[in-house]
């Protein structure tokens, strides 16, 4: 029998990165994301009402200072888009600002518009159509 236990959604997103101030500078400073924490083990952001943490990385492997999401753990965060102008907006800002993206997208599973790009640690995000 399932278990289906009763939630809203997703309580927090836990990352890595190598670099809180160019964490802080991408997140807040450029995507505009409300810090709601910020200590010298944790950075935390608000997405909507889903709290977003970075602890500092430790990497335990030679050369594993980038974040890649064909090793095993996180593969991407998808950022729920309701309005497609949006969706273009973020694009089209994340490309001046020199920010690697997809540009808008169409999911082939969905079929949802998309717009996908990475930060700083290349840990892969989008902006994802709902």
């Amino acid at each position: 029998m399932a278990i289906q236990p009763k939630t809203k959604g997703l309580a927090h997103v836990a990352l890595r990165t190598t670099d809180f101030a160019r964490a802080k500078a991408f997140y807040h400073d450029l995507l505009g994301l409300p810090i709601a924490l910020d200590t010298p083990e944790i950075l935390g952001f608000l997405v909507g009402a889903t709290f977003i943490g970075f602890k500092q990385a430790q990497p335990t492997h030679p050369g594993g200072s980038t974040f890649t999401p064909f090793n095993v753990g996180l593969d991407h965060i998808a950022i729920a888009c309701e309005d497609e102008a949006e969706l273009h907006r973020v694009a089209a800002a994340l490309q001046a600002a020199g920010v690697e993206n997809t540009g808008v997208k169409v999911d082939t599973v969905g079929p949802m518009k998309y717009v996908a790009f990475k930060d700083p640690d290349r840990i892969a995000w989008e902006f994802y159509m709902v």
